[in-house]
């Protein structure tokens, strides 16, 4: 399975969506639908960034949203054989560049506080929390951390 060096993003199409709620389903224990992907699609305030390999096989995606000066990456997720390869740190960098394209200064996240290899990658890129969401996730019953990276001056 092809590490970060062997991959190319490029923004989703229509093409990626089954891929991408794969991907969901694997990740997550409360998966968006595919629906939720394809409704995004479209919209202007939706970045979604795919990661593929060399064989143009989907193996990460990320959504970023935006309004005015704030954003929030939506969803992240990298299938489970690829892993721990730096595929998540590309496409979390690719975020952060999109965000401060379109001009964000305030970038939020939430993650699930038992998820210490992503809390770790978002603190190794500025992310730091600044709240807490009771219950927020189902399957199992866990908080989310809020965090935020503010733009560098």
């Amino acid at each position: 399975m092809a590490g970060a060096r062997e991959v190319t993003l490029r923004r989703a199409t229509m093409t990626d969506v089954q891929a991408m709620a794969a991907i969901e389903v694997a990740a997550f224990s409360d998966p968006w639908p595919a629906s939720s992907f394809v409704e995004m699609l479209p919209l202007r305030h939706a970045r979604m960034a795919v990661a593929v390999d060399a064989r143009q096989t989907l193996v990460g995606y990320c959504i970023l949203l935006s309004a005015a000066d704030q954003g929030e990456i939506a969803n992240i997720a990298v299938k489970p054989s690829a892993r721990r390869r730096g595929v998540g740190a590309l496409l979390l960098e690719d975020a952060l560049e999109a965000a401060t394209g379109l001009g964000v200064t305030q970038l939020f996240l939430e993650v699930r506080t038992s998820n210490v290899v992503a809390r770790s990658l978002y603190a190794s890129r500025g992310f730091v929390a600044v709240g807490r969401r009771i219950a927020y996730y189902r399957d199992p019953l866990e908080d989310a951390l809020v965090l935020r990276r503010d733009a560098e001056n």
